[in-house]
């Protein structure tokens, strides 16, 4: 996970994956079967395990909205330095041409939205409206992990951020 973090799907060689990996070239082969699956397995895992944290923020908090927020931080993580965000990265330099990233990117997207959808309604917002907002504050909050590494200062992130308030008001229009 960390290689392809650090450097991308396709800067990354498979000498720097089998060193991650203390694996032979040979048993990297056996056990992932190629780069690709080794890719899909990483941002899989990544996926599962920012969802995970995005359930726990949900079950930790009594207040639907402060959840929202709560998950919307934790996408964005303005203090988290200008690495990105694995899922990001990859969605952004593969997608495009790869079906199979780009499936598990909608899937993931989707069930994120679910999650914030939910929240909203419960808030008292129209189904119709929530999934419009949810779009709305996810787009922002993925916007700014991209800011975060071009290097905008965790300051003005925090900022923009704190302008997706309105979008969790019901009583907006």
């Amino acid at each position: 996970m960390d290689v392809f973090w650090r450097f991308g799907y396709e800067a990354a060689s498979i000498d720097d994956l089998t060193a991650a990996t203390r694996l032979s070239r040979s048993s990297f082969y056996a056990c992932f079967e190629s780069k690709h699956a080794l890719l899909m397995a990483a941002v899989r895992l990544y996926a599962d395990e920012k969802f995970a944290a995005f359930q726990a923020i949900v079950a930790v908090n009594p207040d639907p909205l402060d959840a929202v927020r709560a998950i919307i931080l934790a996408i964005a993580e303005p203090d988290g330095g200008n690495r990105g965000c694995l899922f990001v990265n990859s969605v952004t330099e593969l997608a495009p041409h790869d079906p199979e990233l780009a499936g598990l990117a909608q899937a993931h997207i989707g069930r994120v939205a679910a999650l914030v959808a939910t929240m909203l309604i419960q808030t008292g917002f129209d189904p119709e409206v929530a999934e419009r907002r949810t779009g709305a504050v996810l787009s922002c909050a993925i916007g700014a992990t991209m800011l975060r590494k071009a290097g905008l200062p965790a300051a003005t992130i925090s900022g923009l951020l704190a302008e997706t308030g309105s979008l969790l008001d019901p009583r907006q229009p």
